[in-house]
């Protein structure tokens, strides 16, 4: 019964976010980014998961910070810092970064062995850099356009190049192969708890934000551009240059 749990409330979710979807109003006079085509559906969906995010992945995180000591958290941090380098290790030899896959093979046989598993991180202290590399930024790399933004349920923020991509890289984890689903499922969902407490500090900012959700959604598509185009010098998802504005290069005198 346990693996039917999952794709029951996946569905479930979808479910809730279509019919909220169809509820929404967009912000009267708002701009519509050309880059949110499905801007209805996807704050539809955002409202589901703002719901579920105010009544339990917050509370849950908030005690999760009070009350777990911060050596602990920084162990569980390092623990699945560790679980996703081998994901970072694939997409860093699929984009020719073999001198990166190489020092993430060195982190991971470090921080497994030296660092209990991953709960420490000696890799760090010795001077090993920790990369962030997906199979999203890898199809960014290799030239496949990011498409339009989508808000996914559970999940947040995301698009058309990265929400397949997920599931790529979900397969180059070593949790995924965990044959005790009871552990499996355990690990999930601490990593959840742990990800909401590391946005915590974002909160405060939200609460200034006249539109939350557009502020999100500009915010990802900012990063994942950038990080992309720190990849390959040139991520073609940047958003192209306003016409009224003036050229950099030209003159102060220049008439507009």
């Amino acid at each position: 019964m346990m693996w039917n749990k999952r794709p029951a409330l996946a569905a479930l979710s979808l479910i809730v976010a279509a019919n909220l979807s169809g509820c929404v109003t967009l912000p009267p006079n708002a701009p519509r980014s050309p880059k949110d085509p499905f801007e209805r559906w996807n704050r539809g969906v955002y409202k589901f998961n703002d719901v579920l995010d105010r009544g339990v992945a917050k509370p849950v995180a908030r005690t999760y910070v009070r009350f777990v000591p911060q050596p602990v958290r920084s162990g569980v941090s390092n623990f699945f810092g560790n679980l996703e380098t081998p994901t970072v290790m694939v997409n860093d030899a699929l984009q020719g970064k073999f001198r990166a896959a190489a020092n993430d093979l060195g982190r991971f046989l470090l921080d497994s062995t030296v660092g209990v598993g991953g709960l420490l991180d000696p890799a760090t202290q010795i001077g090993m850099d920790r990369n962030d590399e997906d199979f999203g930024q890898t199809l960014g790399v290799w030239g496949v356009h990011a498409g339009p933004f989508l808000e996914l349920p559970l999940l947040g923020p995301s698009d058309m190049r990265d929400a397949p991509a997920r599931l790529v890289d979900a397969y180059s984890n070593p949790a995924q192969y965990i044959k005790n689903t009871d552990v499996k499922y355990g690990l999930y969902g601490l990593r959840l708890v742990k990800t909401r407490a590391d946005l915590l500090p974002l909160d405060r900012t939200l609460k200034g934000v006249f539109d939350p959700y557009a502020f999100i959604r500009d915010a990802y598509l900012q990063q994942r551009a950038y990080k992309i185009s720190g990849d390959s010098g040139d991520s073609g998802d940047a958003p192209p240059p306003d016409p009224d504005a003036p050229d950099p290069g030209a003159p102060d005198s220049a008439p507009p």
